[in-house]
């Protein structure tokens, strides 16, 4: 898989955590707000708009506006798997 599919893969696996958390509607909402992010109707990312690194930043940060410390805790298991994302938090 190359780098940009992890990022891909690495988004839809947080989107799909936050819809556990938050309930599909909201989690889905909040990811088709950021910006540079292409976002399908189930939450899966289709495309990347420029730096994928900083992409993944604000995909963050908007989950984390909502419920901060647990979104960070949760994420944690997913982040081991990518071990080559960087991440910027």
């Amino acid at each position: 898989m190359d780098q940009a599919e992890q990022y891909k893969a690495v988004m839809s696996e947080i989107i799909a955590k936050q819809s556990i958390i938050l309930g599909p509607d909201m989690a889905v909402a909040r990811a088709k707000k950021v910006s540079g992010i292409e976002i399908g109707g189930k939450g899966e990312v289709l495309g990347i708009d420029g730096d994928a690194a900083d992409a993944l930043k604000r995909l963050i940060d908007t989950y984390v506006e909502l419920s901060g410390q647990i979104v960070k805790n949760a994420l944690g298991p997913i982040f081991t798997k990518y071990p080559d994302i960087e991440q910027r938090h």
